[in-house]
């Protein structure tokens, strides 16, 4: 360990002795003296190479990753590789800029020089400025282009690539965008390999990406473990992949007949290639340990690959230079490229970098993009809560903290972690677009997709969350999942803790909060999600005639349900006013009995897909089949009323109200009404028909809404209503009583509004009652409205025959004016 802290403190001074000569000698080159033959700036490389190598070397061996040592290393690095860069450049391009003298053309004209000489910094001490030095000169002269282009080995993309290149600019990918994860994610890649091998510290591993507008360049740079000349020719320039043809027939096939590519399997490492679809060119400079600094360049139909003539600029690693296409220059754009970054690549495991300026004098610095790190990665019980909100923030661009949240690790078949989150308010427009909203972020180390429909059901459209898992599988393009069983097991677990965490939250005291703003999704389950229905359903919560103001869970009914009631009541309604007004809940509530009011649209078809809970079937009180529990005495007293009131059922279903009910019958569920309309077992009750008439895709042309709107409903009366039993007298009298019939239809119309149903016709209703009243009010019923007189005009008095002449002469007199006025604007008239 002193050992290499003496080494390292060696390498910090010859570093600020070496900077010193290093001023001297770019004084030199400035006031013109000949400095191509001096060996100092070699001598200088070679002795901070060998001095910075051993240190490395022996830092790895000690294992002192995270000391003091290593980031003293750290920072000498980078200012090894700015030096490095501005030496190598003044070297070569002095040397390179006599020798382009003596080789002029005939008309004396040197080619463009793009490594345009600037001062040297001054000052060793500022990272910052050696670094903007090392960016501003990393291209290359005139003198080392023509080398490159004489020299460098030309090669031909094997005719696999070149087909693979074509599907991928042309249909693989979805949008252009993903060049830049696919990049990074390699330079990961190539840090993760690194940092295996040599067990380098963690600091000293980055990516760096650099905009150059006006040089319509694009920089994307990793300190990993680099490429060697045959890496690049053998990585770059095949697929060595089995089954490559067989692979690029079938995307051609689907391609061809239209259909989606996203289904074929994809480990083929061509993530690289997209690159092209925003670049014209693609130069990657790159410097393996185990060789020297080489230079790959494509312009996608061909490549070639040559020494670096720069010499060893990078130190290790390698850099991406894309030359962009006119119409991709969007991607040169500071913001764009941050929030490329931060949607793609947050949470890569190594610092990303990105050369933006800073706000009030302009200076450019090393701006870090990925700075939340992925906290699933860590066991649950190391975060704390504040992280939790912080990230949840982060990610889901949601100002609030989350109501709860869960952090889990699943293994078996497959593998994997995530967090997931329940908001505090649901998003705006939640059931806009129910089922495509997105929800999760699938990540492996970089975003995939938070566009799918197969991790999540519909209904927890409202669940924020992160997966990560290795065994994902994704399409080729890495932008879909594929379909895979995997995906099942996935999505099975992800649902099971999701209803965890809801349960926990149902459970709390902030309940009402999370039903206010989440209940119909749970609705919504209960119908769709037939394999956790029984979990759903313990999650419910209804409005019930136990209490003015609290909901109830339906295992709170069923341990207030009489000791003999076998059935859970319910009614449904537009409010709970209407609800518990309602004729169908009169005796019901009169004998005690609980019932639960379903006041949201969504509610009645949430419990008919319930066939039961606990054992209780539901029964909707508005339908037949309401029975209560009755004494023989009982019975026998309503198997009299029935007898008694038979000729009152019969007149009403065969004369009076023939062709609009099914039958008429005796009541057990009417106090005070008159009469109601029940729906059968398999009928709409006045509720859904509301409902279902009103969906906007109606158009009165579906057969299955027709078939239930017709039916006909049964007119239930009450044997101890006055109405009743006076109409019940007029029957007896005279079965052919005119105002008996009209009665009868006048209470049929009112207990087809109070159940809930639509009259046919309202115009005819209020004519009926109209009637009805003229009657009681002994109004004859031909007595026409008095009619309002209808009233004279007024003679208007003729102006006297003056007024005419001033009138007229008014008139004539302005109309000159306006011919003067305008005469003279032409330059016609003057006076």
């Amino acid at each position: 360990m002193r050992r290499v802290e003496a080494i390292a403190g060696n390498l910090e001074l010859q570093l600020k002795n070496r900077a010193a000569d290093f001023d001297c000698f770019s004084l030199a080159l400035d006031e013109g003296c000949d400095v191509r033959d001096t060996a100092q700036p070699l001598i200088f490389l070679r002795g901070i190479t060998a001095d910075f190598q051993i240190t490395e070397e022996l830092a790895a061996m000690q294992s002192i990753k995270g000391t003091t040592t290593v980031w003293t290393m750290h920072q000498a690095m980078f200012r090894w590789s700015s030096l490095t860069c501005s030496l190598t450049y003044f070297w070569q391009s002095t040397s390179a800029a006599v020798k382009a003298e003596d080789e002029l053309d005939v008309d004396g004209v040197v080619e463009e020089d793009f490594g345009k000489s600037r001062d040297a910094s001054r000052t060793d001490d500022e990272v910052v400025q050696r670094e903007e030095e090392a960016i501003q000169l990393d291209g290359l002269n005139a003198a080392q282009i023509k080398e490159i282009r004489e020299k460098s080995e030309k090669h031909v993309f094997q005719a696999e690539v070149n087909r693979m290149m074509k599907l991928i600019i042309n249909s693989l990918y979805k949008n252009k965008e993903i060049f830049l994860r696919e990049l990074i994610s390699n330079a990961s890649d190539a840090l993760d390999k690194i940092r295996l091998l040599s067990l380098t510290n963690d600091e000293s591993l980055l990516g760096m990406l650099i905009s150059d507008k006006e040089k319509n360049m694009l920089h994307i740079t990793d300190t990993g473990v680099g490429m060697t000349k045959e890496d690049l020719v053998k990585n770059l320039g095949t697929i060595a992949k089995s089954g490559t043809s067989e692979f690029l027939n079938k995307m051609s096939d689907m391609q061809t007949e239209d259909q989606s590519t996203s289904e074929l399997i994809g480990q083929f490492g061509v993530g690289f290639y997209s690159a092209f679809l925003i670049a014209d060119k693609v130069i990657v400079t790159s410097k393996h340990n185990n060789d020297t600094q080489h230079i790959w360049e494509s312009d996608s139909n061909q490549f070639s690959v040559i020494e670096d003539p720069r010499g060893d600029t990078l130190g290790r690693g390698t850099t991406i230079t894309l030359v962009l296409k006119e119409e991709a220059s969007d991607y040169l754009e500071l913001e764009t490229i941050k929030n490329l970054v931060k949607k793609y690549s947050q949470f890569i495991n190594f610092p990303i970098y990105v050369w933006a300026s800073k706000v009030a004098k302009t200076v450019w610095d090393w701006e870090l993009m990925n700075d939340i790190k992925p906290i699933w990665q860590r066991p649950a019980k190391e975060v704390e809560e504040e992280e939790y909100k912080a990230f949840y923030k982060t990610f889901s661009k949601d100002s609030d903290d989350p109501l709860a949240h869960i952090h889990f690790t699943a293994e078996g078949e497959v593998t994997f972690r995530s967090i997931l989150f329940v908001p505090t308010a649901a998003p705006r427009g939640l059931f806009d677009e129910y089922g495509s909203k997105k929800n999760d972020y699938i990540k492996v180390r970089v975003f995939i997709t938070d566009d799918f429909n197969d991790m999540m059901p519909k209904y927890l459209n409202f669940v924020k969350g992160v997966v990560d898992s290795d065994d994902l599988p994704l399409n080729v393009s890495r932008e879909t999942l594929q379909q895979h069983k995997l995906l099942k097991v996935i999505r099975k677990k992800l649902v099971r803790k999701s209803l965890d965490m809801i349960k926990k939250i149902a459970e709390a005291q902030y309940n009402e909060k999370f039903w206010k703003e989440f209940g119909t999704n749970i609705k919504l389950g209960v119908i769709e999600d037939h394999s956790n229905r029984t979990r759903l359903a313990k999650l419910l919560r209804f409005q019930t005639s136990n209490s003015d103001t609290e909901v109830a869970s339906l295992e709170q009914y069923v341990e207030r349900m009489k000791e003999k009631q076998d059935k859970i009541y319910f009614i449904a309604g537009t409010s709970r006013k209407e609800a518990e007004s309602s004729p169908f809940v009169e005796r019901l509530l009169k004998k005690s009995y609980e019932v639960i009011y379903l006041t949201e649209p969504v509610d009645e078809y949430c419990i008919q897909a319930l066939p039961e809970f606990d054992g209780k079937r539901f029964q909707n009180v508005a339908k037949e089949g309401v029975k209560f529990d009755e004494s023989d005495k009982t019975k026998e007293k309503r198997e009299a009323l029935e007898k008694e009131y038979e000729p009152l059922t019969t007149w009403l279903k065969d004369k009076a109200l023939k062709d609009m009910i099914e039958k008429a019958v005796v009541s057990q569920r009417l106090t005070n009404s008159p009469c109601a309309l029940v729906a059968s077992q398999y009928g709409w009750s006045g509720n859904m028909e509301r409902i279902m008439k009103a969906q906007a895709y109606q158009t009165g042309k579906d057969i299955s809404t027709n078939y239930y709107a017709s039916q006909k409903k049964t007119l239930e009366i009450n044997p101890k209503h006055p109405l009743i039993k006076q109409m019940l007298n007029r029957v007896h009298d005279d079965a052919e009583d005119q105002t008996a019939s009209d009665l009868a239809v006048v209470l049929f119309e009112t207990a087809t509004l109070r159940s809930g149903y639509q009259l046919a016709d309202t115009k005819v209703y209020g004519e009926r009652i109209e009637r009805m009243l003229r009657l009681s009010m002994n109004v004859a019923l031909d007595e026409q409205i008095e009619e309002e007189p209808e009233e004279e005009p007024e003679e208007e008095e003729e102006p006297a025959e003056d007024d005419y002449e001033d009138k007229e002469q008014i008139v004539d007199d302005k109309e000159e004016e306006e011919t003067v006025r305008f005469l003279q604007f032409c330059g016609i008239f003057t006076m």
